[in-house]
């Protein structure tokens, strides 16, 4: 059975080698930068799956006091399709609803049609919307070193 619990940092490690076997990992994400700062902010809301002993799977959930997010959604590739995905997501909106979040968004590349599929399986609806970012501090070397 699944354990889901929120994230230590010694599970650092095995987190990242996780979100890496899913392909989650973009160059111009340092994924060590992206737990330091969760840490600081909403740490209950990172949540992690363990099964014998070792972590299987993992979610990064925010809230801002008007929507809630959830990024890194990642099972071990070995795992999935054992509703691992499923009951981390549950766990995460429990724990957003009670602390008042009332909806769930979340962002999927434009070319990743099985994730897509797996959302709308659990209930996720397209909102036909288009998603802006922009970098406000960079993930380079250079600058993790000055933070």
């Amino acid at each position: 059975m699944l354990k889901i619990r929120s994230f230590e940092l010694p599970d650092q490690n095995a987190v990242i080698e996780l979100w890496d076997s899913c392909g989650l990992l973009r160059p111009w994400n340092d994924p060590e930068l992206d737990i330091l700062r969760k840490q600081s902010v909403g740490a209950d809301l990172f949540l992690v799956g363990e099964l014998d002993g070792g972590i299987v799977a993992a979610v990064m959930g925010g809230y801002d006091g008007h929507r809630g997010w959830m990024n890194y959604l990642a099972v071990c590739p070995s795992q999935q399709r054992r509703g691992y995905a499923q009951q981390l997501v549950k766990a995460l909106e429990k724990r957003l609803i009670s602390i008042g979040c009332p909806k769930l968004n979340l962002q999927v590349r434009v070319d990743n049609d099985q994730v897509m599929q797996f959302y709308k399986k659990i209930g996720f609806k397209d909102d036909n919307v288009v998603s802006f970012g922009k970098r406000l501090i960079s993930d380079t070397a250079a600058n993790v070193r000055q933070q």
